[in-house]
Protein backbone atom coordinates (compact mmCIF):
# COMPACT_ATOMS: atom_id res chain seq x y z
CA UNK A 1 0.00 0.00 0.00
CA UNK A 2 2.08 3.00 -1.46
CA UNK A 3 0.87 6.41 -0.31
CA UNK A 4 2.43 9.94 -2.14
CA UNK A 5 1.08 13.73 -1.98
CA UNK A 6 -1.72 12.41 -4.52
CA UNK A 7 -3.33 10.54 -2.08
CA UNK A 8 -4.31 13.62 -0.13
CA UNK A 9 -7.22 16.04 -0.81
CA UNK A 10 -6.56 19.74 0.70
CA UNK A 11 -8.91 21.65 2.39
CA UNK A 12 -9.49 23.53 -0.43
CA UNK A 13 -10.41 20.79 -2.42
CA UNK A 14 -12.87 18.90 -0.45
CA UNK A 15 -16.12 18.20 -1.59
CA UNK A 16 -18.49 21.19 -0.91
CA UNK A 17 -21.10 19.53 1.16
CA UNK A 18 -18.05 18.64 3.86
CA UNK A 19 -18.40 22.63 4.43
CA UNK A 20 -22.02 22.83 5.76
CA UNK A 21 -19.64 21.46 9.19
CA UNK A 22 -18.80 23.59 11.84
CA UNK A 23 -15.61 22.02 12.06
CA UNK A 24 -14.74 20.30 8.08
CA UNK A 25 -11.97 18.29 8.56
CA UNK A 26 -8.63 20.15 7.43
CA UNK A 27 -8.04 17.70 4.41
CA UNK A 28 -8.49 13.59 3.70
CA UNK A 29 -6.25 11.17 2.65
CA UNK A 30 -7.92 8.69 0.34
CA UNK A 31 -7.36 5.30 -1.51
CA UNK A 32 -9.19 4.47 -4.45
CA UNK A 33 -11.60 5.92 -6.84
CA UNK A 34 -12.05 9.67 -5.92
CA UNK A 35 -14.64 10.30 -8.73
CA UNK A 36 -16.94 8.48 -6.38
CA UNK A 37 -17.14 11.90 -4.36
CA UNK A 38 -18.85 13.30 -7.93
CA UNK A 39 -21.68 10.89 -7.73
CA UNK A 40 -25.35 12.00 -5.31
CA UNK A 41 -24.30 9.66 -2.53
CA UNK A 42 -26.36 8.14 0.75
CA UNK A 43 -25.37 7.34 3.70
CA UNK A 44 -26.23 3.91 5.77
CA UNK A 45 -25.59 3.30 9.25
CA UNK A 46 -26.75 1.66 11.95
CA UNK A 47 -26.07 -1.25 14.97
CA UNK A 48 -23.41 -2.97 14.62
CA UNK A 49 -25.68 -5.70 16.30
CA UNK A 50 -28.40 -5.81 13.37
CA UNK A 51 -30.83 -8.45 13.06
CA UNK A 52 -30.83 -10.76 10.05
CA UNK A 53 -33.76 -8.79 8.16
CA UNK A 54 -31.93 -5.18 8.94
CA UNK A 55 -28.33 -6.72 7.20
CA UNK A 56 -30.69 -8.35 4.36
CA UNK A 57 -32.82 -4.92 3.86
CA UNK A 58 -29.54 -3.02 3.90
CA UNK A 59 -28.51 -4.63 1.09
CA UNK A 60 -31.03 -4.95 -1.07
CA UNK A 61 -31.46 -0.90 -0.58
CA UNK A 62 -27.61 -0.77 -0.89
CA UNK A 63 -28.04 -2.72 -4.96
CA UNK A 64 -31.40 -0.22 -5.41
CA UNK A 65 -29.41 2.52 -4.90
CA UNK A 66 -26.51 2.00 -6.84
CA UNK A 67 -29.12 0.64 -9.38
CA UNK A 68 -30.39 4.15 -9.84
CA UNK A 69 -26.43 5.87 -9.79
CA UNK A 70 -26.23 6.66 -5.99
CA UNK A 71 -23.13 6.15 -3.97
CA UNK A 72 -23.63 4.59 -0.85
CA UNK A 73 -21.45 6.33 2.56
CA UNK A 74 -20.38 4.34 5.52
CA UNK A 75 -18.11 3.49 8.06
CA UNK A 76 -16.96 0.23 7.67
CA UNK A 77 -17.78 -1.19 11.10
CA UNK A 78 -19.53 -4.62 11.45
CA UNK A 79 -23.15 -4.64 11.42
CA UNK A 80 -24.97 -2.47 9.09
CA UNK A 81 -22.23 -0.39 7.50
CA UNK A 82 -20.37 -3.32 5.94
CA UNK A 83 -23.81 -5.18 5.24
CA UNK A 84 -24.52 -1.21 2.90
CA UNK A 85 -20.99 -1.31 1.78
CA UNK A 86 -21.44 -5.10 0.50
CA UNK A 87 -24.99 -3.84 -1.18
CA UNK A 88 -22.92 -0.95 -3.41
CA UNK A 89 -19.74 -2.54 -4.16
CA UNK A 90 -18.05 -0.96 -6.22
CA UNK A 91 -20.43 1.91 -5.95
CA UNK A 92 -19.65 3.03 -2.24
CA UNK A 93 -17.28 5.18 0.02
CA UNK A 94 -15.87 4.00 3.48
CA UNK A 95 -14.80 6.63 5.78
CA UNK A 96 -12.73 4.96 8.36
CA UNK A 97 -11.72 6.24 12.40
CA UNK A 98 -7.83 5.55 11.60
CA UNK A 99 -4.61 6.28 9.47
CA UNK A 100 -5.62 3.77 5.76
CA UNK A 101 -2.39 1.91 6.60
CA UNK A 102 -4.30 0.03 9.12
CA UNK A 103 -7.15 -1.83 8.66
CA UNK A 104 -10.03 -1.96 11.24
CA UNK A 105 -11.62 -3.96 12.05
CA UNK A 106 -10.15 -6.92 11.20
CA UNK A 107 -13.05 -8.96 10.98
CA UNK A 108 -14.11 -6.73 7.76
CA UNK A 109 -10.89 -6.98 6.28
CA UNK A 110 -11.78 -8.77 3.06
CA UNK A 111 -14.11 -5.99 2.63
CA UNK A 112 -12.49 -3.04 3.58
CA UNK A 113 -9.37 -3.96 1.23
CA UNK A 114 -11.89 -4.06 -1.81
CA UNK A 115 -13.01 -0.87 -1.00
CA UNK A 116 -9.52 0.03 -0.76
CA UNK A 117 -9.03 -1.07 -4.04
CA UNK A 118 -12.18 -0.62 -6.05
CA UNK A 119 -14.03 1.43 -4.36
CA UNK A 120 -13.04 4.74 -2.03
CA UNK A 121 -11.43 4.91 1.28
CA UNK A 122 -11.58 8.15 3.24
CA UNK A 123 -10.01 8.81 6.56
CA UNK A 124 -8.98 12.48 8.29
CA UNK A 125 -5.95 10.92 9.91
CA UNK A 126 -2.38 10.43 8.81
CA UNK A 127 -1.04 7.03 8.71
CA UNK A 128 -0.71 5.38 11.99
CA UNK A 129 -3.18 6.81 13.17
CA UNK A 130 -4.81 3.78 15.44
CA UNK A 131 -8.72 4.00 15.63
CA UNK A 132 -9.43 5.49 18.93
CA UNK A 133 -12.69 5.80 20.40
CA UNK A 134 -13.67 9.47 20.11
CA UNK A 135 -12.27 9.33 16.40
CA UNK A 136 -15.73 7.35 15.25
CA UNK A 137 -17.93 10.07 16.30
CA UNK A 138 -15.53 12.63 14.53
CA UNK A 139 -15.66 10.38 11.62
CA UNK A 140 -19.47 10.04 11.73
CA UNK A 141 -19.67 13.72 10.94
CA UNK A 142 -18.04 13.11 7.44
CA UNK A 143 -20.28 10.44 6.61
CA UNK A 144 -23.47 12.43 7.19
CA UNK A 145 -22.01 15.39 5.83
CA UNK A 146 -21.21 13.88 2.01
CA UNK A 147 -24.50 12.74 1.57
CA UNK A 148 -27.75 14.00 0.34
CA UNK A 149 -29.81 11.60 3.20
CA UNK A 150 -29.46 9.55 6.22
CA UNK A 151 -30.46 6.15 6.43
CA UNK A 152 -30.56 4.74 10.11
CA UNK A 153 -31.20 1.08 9.71
CA UNK A 154 -30.95 0.18 13.05
CA UNK A 155 -30.24 1.95 16.59
CA UNK A 156 -30.70 1.75 19.69
CA UNK A 157 -31.17 4.45 22.74
CA UNK A 158 -27.83 6.31 22.87
CA UNK A 159 -26.26 5.00 20.00
CA UNK A 160 -23.50 6.24 17.78
CA UNK A 161 -26.09 6.29 14.68
CA UNK A 162 -28.54 8.62 16.90
CA UNK A 163 -25.57 10.98 17.13
CA UNK A 164 -25.48 10.83 13.02
CA UNK A 165 -29.25 12.02 13.19
CA UNK A 166 -28.44 14.67 15.06
CA UNK A 167 -25.42 16.11 12.92
CA UNK A 168 -27.61 15.39 10.08
CA UNK A 169 -30.07 17.42 11.71
CA UNK A 170 -28.30 20.33 12.58
CA UNK A 171 -27.02 20.59 8.90
CA UNK A 172 -30.32 19.92 6.64
CA UNK A 173 -29.75 16.46 5.65
CA UNK A 174 -32.73 14.72 5.92
CA UNK A 175 -32.97 11.32 7.97
CA UNK A 176 -34.61 7.82 6.86
CA UNK A 177 -35.34 5.11 8.74
CA UNK A 178 -36.84 1.59 8.06
CA UNK A 179 -39.84 -0.96 9.10
CA UNK A 180 -38.62 -2.04 12.64
CA UNK A 181 -40.12 -3.89 15.01
CA UNK A 182 -41.55 -2.93 18.73
CA UNK A 183 -38.08 -3.69 20.77
CA UNK A 184 -36.16 -4.40 18.05
CA UNK A 185 -34.74 -0.62 16.93
CA UNK A 186 -35.77 1.67 19.67
CA UNK A 187 -33.75 4.27 18.45
CA UNK A 188 -35.19 4.88 14.59
CA UNK A 189 -38.67 3.97 15.98
CA UNK A 190 -37.93 7.07 18.38
CA UNK A 191 -36.89 8.83 15.34
CA UNK A 192 -39.96 8.53 13.78
CA UNK A 193 -42.54 9.33 17.27
CA UNK A 194 -40.60 12.18 16.95
CA UNK A 195 -41.31 13.30 13.26
CA UNK A 196 -37.43 13.20 13.04
CA UNK A 197 -37.17 10.66 10.16
CA UNK A 198 -39.22 9.35 7.60
CA UNK A 199 -39.97 6.51 6.87
CA UNK A 200 -38.59 3.80 3.49
CA UNK A 201 -41.41 1.81 2.70
CA UNK A 202 -40.56 1.25 -1.34
CA UNK A 203 -36.73 0.98 -1.99
CA UNK A 204 -36.82 2.15 -5.95
CA UNK A 205 -38.71 5.15 -4.52
CA UNK A 206 -36.73 6.14 -2.38
CA UNK A 207 -33.63 5.64 -4.67
CA UNK A 208 -35.55 8.05 -7.53
CA UNK A 209 -35.62 11.04 -4.42
CA UNK A 210 -32.35 11.26 -5.06
CA UNK A 211 -31.07 9.91 -8.20
CA UNK A 212 -29.84 11.97 -11.50
CA UNK A 213 -31.92 9.88 -13.78
CA UNK A 214 -35.12 7.56 -14.07
CA UNK A 215 -34.99 4.56 -11.53
CA UNK A 216 -36.66 1.53 -12.96
CA UNK A 217 -39.64 0.10 -10.54
CA UNK A 218 -38.28 -3.47 -9.23
CA UNK A 219 -40.64 -6.16 -8.41
CA UNK A 220 -43.65 -4.96 -9.85
CA UNK A 221 -43.93 -8.99 -11.60
CA UNK A 222 -43.06 -10.61 -8.28
CA UNK A 223 -45.97 -12.56 -7.69
CA UNK A 224 -45.35 -12.94 -3.67
CA UNK A 225 -44.13 -9.26 -3.57
CA UNK A 226 -47.71 -7.94 -5.10
CA UNK A 227 -49.66 -10.73 -3.31
CA UNK A 228 -48.05 -9.37 0.39
CA UNK A 229 -48.58 -5.69 -0.68
CA UNK A 230 -51.48 -4.72 1.59
CA UNK A 231 -50.58 -7.72 4.18
CA UNK A 232 -52.09 -10.98 4.00
CA UNK A 233 -52.35 -13.73 6.77
CA UNK A 234 -48.93 -16.00 7.55
CA UNK A 235 -51.09 -19.21 6.92
CA UNK A 236 -52.50 -17.86 3.64
CA UNK A 237 -49.19 -17.18 2.17
CA UNK A 238 -47.81 -20.31 2.89
CA UNK A 239 -50.87 -22.15 1.75
CA UNK A 240 -50.20 -20.22 -1.50
CA UNK A 241 -46.23 -19.96 -1.47
CA UNK A 242 -45.25 -22.46 0.62
CA UNK A 243 -41.84 -22.23 1.85
CA UNK A 244 -40.56 -19.84 -0.70
CA UNK A 245 -42.08 -16.78 1.83
CA UNK A 246 -39.62 -17.44 4.01
CA UNK A 247 -36.53 -16.76 1.74
CA UNK A 248 -38.34 -13.71 1.08
CA UNK A 249 -37.81 -12.90 4.74
CA UNK A 250 -34.28 -13.86 4.97
CA UNK A 251 -34.11 -11.21 2.13
CA UNK A 252 -35.59 -8.38 3.34
CA UNK A 253 -38.04 -8.44 1.16
CA UNK A 254 -41.12 -8.81 3.46
CA UNK A 255 -42.06 -8.87 7.07
CA UNK A 256 -43.82 -11.39 9.43
CA UNK A 257 -45.35 -10.05 12.52
CA UNK A 258 -48.32 -11.38 14.70
CA UNK A 259 -48.82 -13.74 11.78
CA UNK A 260 -49.49 -11.26 9.42
CA UNK A 261 -46.73 -11.34 5.99
CA UNK A 262 -46.23 -7.68 4.61
CA UNK A 263 -43.46 -6.47 1.63
CA UNK A 264 -41.20 -3.81 2.54
CA UNK A 265 -40.57 -2.45 -0.76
Amino acid sequence: MNFTDENFINQSELPKELLRLKNPPNGLFYLGNKELLNAPKIAIVGSRKASVYTKNCVTSLAKTLTNAGICVVSGGAIGVDIFAHIGAMPQTIGVFANGLDIIYPSSNAKIISEIYKNALALSEYPLNTPPLRHHFLERNRIVVSLCKALVVAQADFKSGSLQSARIASEIGVPIFVLPQRLGESDGTNELLAKNRASLITNFSDFAAKFSDFNVPVLNQNDEIMEFCKSGVSLDETVKKFGNKIYEYELEGKISISNLLVKSIF
